[in-house]
Protein backbone atom coordinates (compact mmCIF):
# COMPACT_ATOMS: atom_id res chain seq x y z
CA UNK A 1 0.00 0.00 0.00
CA UNK A 2 1.32 3.43 -1.02
CA UNK A 3 -0.23 6.01 1.38
CA UNK A 4 -0.32 9.44 0.63
CA UNK A 5 -3.28 10.43 2.91
CA UNK A 6 -1.59 11.99 5.60
CA UNK A 7 -4.01 14.80 6.18
CA UNK A 8 -6.94 12.24 7.13
CA UNK A 9 -4.82 10.56 9.34
CA UNK A 10 -1.71 8.83 9.68
CA UNK A 11 0.31 5.49 10.51
CA UNK A 12 1.07 5.70 14.50
CA UNK A 13 4.82 5.14 15.31
CA UNK A 14 5.61 1.57 17.09
CA UNK A 15 6.73 3.50 20.02
CA UNK A 16 3.21 4.89 20.24
CA UNK A 17 1.38 1.34 19.68
CA UNK A 18 3.20 0.37 22.56
CA UNK A 19 2.79 2.48 24.63
CA UNK A 20 -1.06 2.23 24.07
CA UNK A 21 -0.68 -1.47 24.72
CA UNK A 22 1.59 -0.50 28.01
CA UNK A 23 -1.38 1.40 29.84
CA UNK A 24 -4.35 -0.56 28.45
CA UNK A 25 -2.39 -3.91 30.12
CA UNK A 26 0.07 -2.71 32.92
CA UNK A 27 -0.46 0.67 33.96
CA UNK A 28 -4.59 0.54 33.67
CA UNK A 29 -5.90 2.35 36.80
CA UNK A 30 -8.22 5.89 36.51
CA UNK A 31 -6.18 8.39 37.26
CA UNK A 32 -8.36 10.25 39.86
CA UNK A 33 -7.84 6.80 42.02
CA UNK A 34 -6.02 7.25 44.91
CA UNK A 35 -4.39 3.50 45.12
CA UNK A 36 -1.18 3.12 43.37
CA UNK A 37 -2.55 1.94 40.35
CA UNK A 38 -4.69 5.52 40.39
CA UNK A 39 -1.32 7.56 41.38
CA UNK A 40 0.62 5.32 38.30
CA UNK A 41 -1.96 6.46 35.72
CA UNK A 42 -1.64 10.22 36.88
CA UNK A 43 1.43 10.16 36.67
CA UNK A 44 1.33 9.20 32.65
CA UNK A 45 -1.53 11.86 32.50
CA UNK A 46 1.28 13.97 33.87
CA UNK A 47 3.80 13.32 31.62
CA UNK A 48 1.31 13.63 28.56
CA UNK A 49 0.28 16.84 29.39
CA UNK A 50 3.68 17.96 29.53
CA UNK A 51 4.69 16.64 26.71
CA UNK A 52 1.83 18.41 24.53
CA UNK A 53 2.74 21.08 26.66
CA UNK A 54 6.62 21.21 25.39
CA UNK A 55 5.27 20.33 22.20
CA UNK A 56 3.22 23.92 22.14
CA UNK A 57 5.47 25.71 23.74
CA UNK A 58 2.67 26.81 26.77
CA UNK A 59 2.61 25.24 30.16
CA UNK A 60 1.15 22.56 31.23
CA UNK A 61 -1.82 23.72 32.96
CA UNK A 62 -3.17 25.43 29.98
CA UNK A 63 -3.34 22.28 28.34
CA UNK A 64 -7.12 20.32 28.21
CA UNK A 65 -7.75 16.60 26.72
CA UNK A 66 -10.53 15.98 24.21
CA UNK A 67 -11.57 13.12 22.43
CA UNK A 68 -10.26 14.92 19.30
CA UNK A 69 -10.12 18.11 17.17
CA UNK A 70 -13.60 18.41 16.47
CA UNK A 71 -14.38 18.25 20.00
CA UNK A 72 -11.89 21.00 20.54
CA UNK A 73 -12.96 23.07 18.40
CA UNK A 74 -16.19 22.97 19.46
CA UNK A 75 -15.73 23.70 23.19
CA UNK A 76 -12.92 26.46 21.78
CA UNK A 77 -15.92 28.01 19.82
CA UNK A 78 -19.24 27.35 22.00
CA UNK A 79 -17.52 27.68 25.21
CA UNK A 80 -15.99 31.53 23.94
CA UNK A 81 -18.91 32.68 22.75
CA UNK A 82 -21.34 31.92 25.81
CA UNK A 83 -18.87 33.73 28.08
CA UNK A 84 -18.65 36.79 25.81
CA UNK A 85 -22.15 36.70 24.80
CA UNK A 86 -22.60 40.15 26.72
CA UNK A 87 -20.48 41.71 25.29
CA UNK A 88 -20.50 41.36 21.56
CA UNK A 89 -22.72 39.88 18.76
CA UNK A 90 -20.09 39.08 15.69
CA UNK A 91 -18.11 36.00 15.25
CA UNK A 92 -15.29 36.13 12.15
CA UNK A 93 -14.22 32.61 10.73
CA UNK A 94 -13.70 31.90 7.22
CA UNK A 95 -15.65 29.98 4.04
CA UNK A 96 -12.78 27.31 3.77
CA UNK A 97 -13.31 26.08 7.64
CA UNK A 98 -13.28 22.28 8.84
CA UNK A 99 -16.74 21.26 8.88
CA UNK A 100 -16.35 21.11 12.92
CA UNK A 101 -15.94 25.09 12.99
CA UNK A 102 -18.58 25.39 10.33
CA UNK A 103 -21.55 23.54 11.56
CA UNK A 104 -20.58 25.27 14.90
CA UNK A 105 -20.83 28.50 13.59
CA UNK A 106 -23.85 27.24 11.41
CA UNK A 107 -25.78 26.50 14.37
CA UNK A 108 -24.75 29.79 16.19
CA UNK A 109 -26.21 31.63 13.58
CA UNK A 110 -29.12 29.92 13.56
CA UNK A 111 -29.59 31.34 17.50
CA UNK A 112 -29.10 35.19 16.41
CA UNK A 113 -25.20 35.49 16.03
CA UNK A 114 -24.10 37.57 13.41
CA UNK A 115 -21.37 35.65 11.15
CA UNK A 116 -18.62 37.21 8.69
CA UNK A 117 -17.13 34.31 6.83
CA UNK A 118 -13.83 35.39 4.46
CA UNK A 119 -13.95 34.40 1.11
CA UNK A 120 -10.48 32.77 -0.24
CA UNK A 121 -9.37 33.36 -3.33
CA UNK A 122 -8.84 31.63 -6.45
CA UNK A 123 -5.78 30.18 -4.86
CA UNK A 124 -7.26 29.60 -1.76
CA UNK A 125 -5.75 32.04 0.35
CA UNK A 126 -7.30 34.77 2.97
CA UNK A 127 -6.09 38.29 3.23
CA UNK A 128 -4.77 40.44 6.52
CA UNK A 129 -6.77 43.18 5.05
CA UNK A 130 -9.78 40.72 4.94
CA UNK A 131 -9.45 39.97 8.62
CA UNK A 132 -9.36 43.94 9.68
CA UNK A 133 -11.87 44.62 7.75
CA UNK A 134 -14.23 41.77 9.53
CA UNK A 135 -13.03 42.79 13.28
CA UNK A 136 -15.23 45.43 14.44
CA UNK A 137 -15.77 46.33 18.23
CA UNK A 138 -18.73 43.99 19.14
CA UNK A 139 -16.92 40.77 17.53
CA UNK A 140 -16.72 38.26 20.04
CA UNK A 141 -14.71 35.27 18.38
CA UNK A 142 -12.46 34.95 15.68
CA UNK A 143 -11.88 31.26 14.61
CA UNK A 144 -9.48 30.69 11.63
CA UNK A 145 -7.67 27.79 10.99
CA UNK A 146 -3.51 27.97 10.78
CA UNK A 147 -3.38 25.47 7.64
CA UNK A 148 -6.19 24.30 5.63
CA UNK A 149 -6.67 20.63 5.62
CA UNK A 150 -7.90 20.60 1.33
CA UNK A 151 -5.42 22.64 -0.01
CA UNK A 152 -2.98 23.50 2.18
CA UNK A 153 -3.81 27.69 2.40
CA UNK A 154 -1.30 28.72 4.80
CA UNK A 155 -3.80 31.66 7.00
CA UNK A 156 -2.23 34.58 7.89
CA UNK A 157 -2.70 33.93 11.88
CA UNK A 158 -0.62 35.69 13.84
CA UNK A 159 -2.13 39.01 12.26
CA UNK A 160 -5.59 38.72 14.13
CA UNK A 161 -4.39 40.06 17.46
CA UNK A 162 -3.20 43.18 16.04
CA UNK A 163 -6.75 43.45 14.67
CA UNK A 164 -8.56 42.90 17.13
CA UNK A 165 -6.58 45.17 19.40
CA UNK A 166 -7.23 48.25 16.58
CA UNK A 167 -11.11 47.18 16.61
CA UNK A 168 -10.97 47.33 20.32
CA UNK A 169 -12.75 44.10 20.23
CA UNK A 170 -13.40 41.59 23.28
CA UNK A 171 -12.65 38.75 21.04
CA UNK A 172 -11.10 35.68 21.76
CA UNK A 173 -8.67 34.14 19.34
CA UNK A 174 -9.08 30.47 18.76
CA UNK A 175 -6.76 28.69 16.13
CA UNK A 176 -7.23 25.48 14.71
CA UNK A 177 -3.83 24.17 14.30
CA UNK A 178 -5.17 20.48 13.68
CA UNK A 179 -3.00 20.82 10.42
CA UNK A 180 -0.28 22.44 11.59
CA UNK A 181 0.57 20.92 14.87
CA UNK A 182 4.13 18.89 14.42
CA UNK A 183 4.36 20.43 10.63
CA UNK A 184 5.55 23.62 11.60
CA UNK A 185 6.06 25.52 15.01
CA UNK A 186 2.72 26.39 17.01
CA UNK A 187 3.50 28.68 19.47
CA UNK A 188 -0.17 30.35 20.65
CA UNK A 189 1.70 33.31 22.19
CA UNK A 190 3.64 34.33 19.23
CA UNK A 191 0.31 33.56 17.19
CA UNK A 192 -1.87 35.92 19.69
CA UNK A 193 -4.05 32.94 20.19
CA UNK A 194 -6.29 32.66 23.39
CA UNK A 195 -7.13 29.28 21.56
CA UNK A 196 -5.47 26.56 19.54
CA UNK A 197 -6.92 22.91 18.88
CA UNK A 198 -4.31 20.60 18.02
CA UNK A 199 -5.02 16.28 18.06
CA UNK A 200 -3.04 13.21 17.94
CA UNK A 201 -3.84 11.43 14.95
CA UNK A 202 -2.21 13.77 12.58
CA UNK A 203 0.73 13.54 14.58
CA UNK A 204 1.49 9.77 14.18
CA UNK A 205 -0.37 9.28 17.57
CA UNK A 206 -3.99 7.40 17.84
CA UNK A 207 -7.39 8.37 16.89
CA UNK A 208 -9.32 9.57 19.70
CA UNK A 209 -7.10 11.99 21.28
CA UNK A 210 -6.60 15.57 21.14
CA UNK A 211 -6.09 19.01 23.07
CA UNK A 212 -7.53 22.46 23.59
CA UNK A 213 -4.70 24.81 24.22
CA UNK A 214 -6.63 27.30 26.93
CA UNK A 215 -4.34 30.51 27.33
CA UNK A 216 -4.10 31.03 31.78
CA UNK A 217 -7.08 33.85 32.72
CA UNK A 218 -9.09 33.08 29.51
CA UNK A 219 -12.90 32.14 30.63
CA UNK A 220 -14.40 29.83 28.75
CA UNK A 221 -18.46 28.01 30.04
CA UNK A 222 -18.19 23.97 29.75
CA UNK A 223 -20.47 22.60 27.47
CA UNK A 224 -20.16 18.96 29.46
CA UNK A 225 -20.60 18.30 33.13
CA UNK A 226 -20.56 15.67 35.40
CA UNK A 227 -17.00 15.29 36.97
CA UNK A 228 -13.70 17.19 38.24
CA UNK A 229 -11.82 16.06 35.31
CA UNK A 230 -9.62 18.86 33.25
CA UNK A 231 -10.75 21.47 35.61
CA UNK A 232 -14.69 20.61 35.10
CA UNK A 233 -13.99 21.46 31.36
CA UNK A 234 -14.15 18.55 29.79
CA UNK A 235 -15.49 16.22 32.54
CA UNK A 236 -15.30 12.11 32.39
CA UNK A 237 -12.29 9.66 32.88
CA UNK A 238 -9.58 10.51 30.75
CA UNK A 239 -8.42 7.74 28.02
CA UNK A 240 -5.24 7.54 29.41
CA UNK A 241 -4.15 5.21 26.83
CA UNK A 242 -4.98 7.37 24.26
CA UNK A 243 -3.46 10.57 25.89
CA UNK A 244 -0.24 8.44 26.52
CA UNK A 245 0.59 7.72 22.91
CA UNK A 246 -0.57 11.33 22.19
CA UNK A 247 2.28 12.23 24.40
CA UNK A 248 4.43 9.67 23.16
CA UNK A 249 4.03 10.79 19.43
CA UNK A 250 4.64 14.84 20.90
CA UNK A 251 8.11 13.58 22.05
CA UNK A 252 9.31 12.19 18.31
CA UNK A 253 8.30 15.44 16.39
CA UNK A 254 11.71 15.58 14.74
CA UNK A 255 13.11 18.84 14.00
CA UNK A 256 11.27 21.02 12.35
CA UNK A 257 13.80 22.18 10.00
CA UNK A 258 15.06 18.98 9.17
CA UNK A 259 11.26 17.99 8.49
CA UNK A 260 10.16 20.71 6.32
CA UNK A 261 13.31 20.48 4.09
CA UNK A 262 12.37 16.92 3.34
CA UNK A 263 9.03 17.42 3.06
CA UNK A 264 10.03 20.19 0.73
CA UNK A 265 11.60 18.21 -1.63
CA UNK A 266 8.87 15.63 -1.53
CA UNK A 267 6.39 18.51 -2.72
CA UNK A 268 8.15 20.45 -5.36
CA UNK A 269 9.26 16.57 -6.75
CA UNK A 270 5.70 15.97 -6.68
CA UNK A 271 4.17 19.27 -8.40
CA UNK A 272 6.84 18.97 -10.94
CA UNK A 273 5.76 15.00 -11.92
CA UNK A 274 2.28 16.52 -11.73
CA UNK A 275 2.88 19.22 -14.30
CA UNK A 276 4.55 17.29 -16.68
CA UNK A 277 0.74 14.58 -16.91
CA UNK A 278 -1.13 16.64 -19.86
CA UNK A 279 -4.46 18.33 -18.51
CA UNK A 280 -3.51 17.94 -14.72
CA UNK A 281 -4.34 21.45 -12.69
CA UNK A 282 -2.52 21.74 -9.16
CA UNK A 283 -5.27 23.79 -7.10
CA UNK A 284 -2.69 24.36 -4.24
CA UNK A 285 -1.21 27.78 -4.22
CA UNK A 286 2.58 27.52 -4.48
CA UNK A 287 2.76 29.33 -0.87
CA UNK A 288 0.30 26.81 0.75
CA UNK A 289 1.84 24.03 2.85
CA UNK A 290 4.28 21.48 1.58
CA UNK A 291 2.56 18.23 2.93
CA UNK A 292 -0.61 19.25 0.84
CA UNK A 293 -1.17 19.06 -3.01
CA UNK A 294 -4.69 19.09 -4.26
CA UNK A 295 -5.06 18.99 -8.30
CA UNK A 296 -7.50 18.25 -10.68
CA UNK A 297 -7.05 14.82 -12.63
CA UNK A 298 -8.81 15.04 -16.38
CA UNK A 299 -11.11 12.15 -16.65
CA UNK A 300 -14.80 11.67 -16.91
CA UNK A 301 -14.75 9.95 -13.39
CA UNK A 302 -15.49 11.96 -10.29
CA UNK A 303 -13.15 12.96 -7.49
CA UNK A 304 -14.48 10.09 -5.42
CA UNK A 305 -14.34 7.53 -8.41
CA UNK A 306 -10.29 8.69 -9.02
CA UNK A 307 -9.95 7.53 -4.94
CA UNK A 308 -11.29 4.43 -5.37
CA UNK A 309 -9.68 3.09 -8.44
CA UNK A 310 -6.49 4.23 -7.56
CA UNK A 311 -7.27 2.64 -4.33
CA UNK A 312 -8.04 -0.74 -5.68
CA UNK A 313 -5.65 -1.03 -9.02
CA UNK A 314 -2.84 0.47 -7.43
CA UNK A 315 -3.11 0.30 -3.63
CA UNK A 316 -2.42 3.86 -3.64
CA UNK A 317 -4.26 5.96 -1.00
CA UNK A 318 -5.06 9.93 -1.72
CA UNK A 319 -8.63 11.46 -0.74
CA UNK A 320 -11.16 13.79 -2.36
CA UNK A 321 -11.28 16.35 0.07
CA UNK A 322 -11.77 16.29 4.05
CA UNK A 323 -12.15 12.57 5.45
CA UNK A 324 -15.21 14.18 7.68
CA UNK A 325 -17.24 15.49 4.56
CA UNK A 326 -17.86 11.67 3.59
CA UNK A 327 -17.26 12.44 0.37
CA UNK A 328 -19.38 15.78 -0.30
CA UNK A 329 -18.71 18.61 -2.51
CA UNK A 330 -15.94 20.24 -1.66
CA UNK A 331 -16.76 23.96 0.25
CA UNK A 332 -13.22 24.66 0.45
CA UNK A 333 -13.51 24.33 -3.29
CA UNK A 334 -16.13 25.54 -3.88
CA UNK A 335 -15.20 28.89 -2.23
CA UNK A 336 -12.84 29.39 -4.06
CA UNK A 337 -15.00 29.95 -7.23
CA UNK A 338 -13.18 27.03 -8.98
CA UNK A 339 -15.35 25.53 -12.02
CA UNK A 340 -17.65 22.57 -11.67
CA UNK A 341 -15.87 20.31 -13.42
CA UNK A 342 -12.79 21.04 -11.40
CA UNK A 343 -14.41 20.55 -8.33
CA UNK A 344 -15.54 17.35 -9.07
CA UNK A 345 -12.32 16.16 -10.48
CA UNK A 346 -9.73 17.15 -7.57
CA UNK A 347 -8.21 14.78 -5.41
CA UNK A 348 -5.67 15.44 -3.02
CA UNK A 349 -2.28 13.57 -1.64
CA UNK A 350 -1.26 14.43 1.49
CA UNK A 351 2.62 13.65 3.05
CA UNK A 352 4.06 12.39 6.12
CA UNK A 353 7.88 12.19 6.78
CA UNK A 354 7.41 9.09 6.00
CA UNK A 355 6.76 9.82 2.40
CA UNK A 356 9.59 8.81 -0.22
CA UNK A 357 9.70 9.62 -3.89
CA UNK A 358 9.13 6.66 -4.77
CA UNK A 359 5.72 6.66 -3.21
CA UNK A 360 5.50 9.89 -5.44
CA UNK A 361 6.77 7.92 -8.37
CA UNK A 362 3.71 5.18 -7.59
CA UNK A 363 0.65 7.91 -7.57
CA UNK A 364 2.92 9.38 -10.62
CA UNK A 365 2.78 5.92 -12.70
CA UNK A 366 -1.23 5.31 -11.93
CA UNK A 367 -2.10 8.74 -12.42
CA UNK A 368 -0.26 8.68 -16.05
CA UNK A 369 -2.32 5.53 -16.53
CA UNK A 370 -5.39 6.58 -15.45
CA UNK A 371 -5.25 9.96 -17.80
CA UNK A 372 -3.91 7.52 -20.73
CA UNK A 373 -7.08 5.23 -20.66
CA UNK A 374 -9.49 7.74 -20.20
CA UNK A 375 -8.37 9.51 -23.30
CA UNK A 376 -8.25 6.20 -25.09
Amino acid sequence: MIYLDNSATTIPEKEVADKIYEMLTVNFGNPSSFHKAGLDAFSELKKARESVAKALSCESEEVYFTSGGTEANNLAILGAVQALKRRGNRIVTTAIEHESVLQTIDELEKQGFEVVRLAPDKSGNITRQQIAEAVNSDTILVSVMYVNNEVGSVIPVDFIKKAVQRAGAPALIHIDCVQAFGKIPVRPSKLGADLVSVTAHKIHGPKGVGALYIKKGTRLVPRLFGGEQEKKLRPGTEAIPLIAGFGTACEMIPDYREQASQIRKINAYAREKLQGIDGIIINSDENASDYIINFYVPVFMTSQTVVQHLSSKYGICISNGSACAKGKKSHVLTAMKLPDKVIERSVRASFSRHTTKEDIDALITALEETVKDYKQ
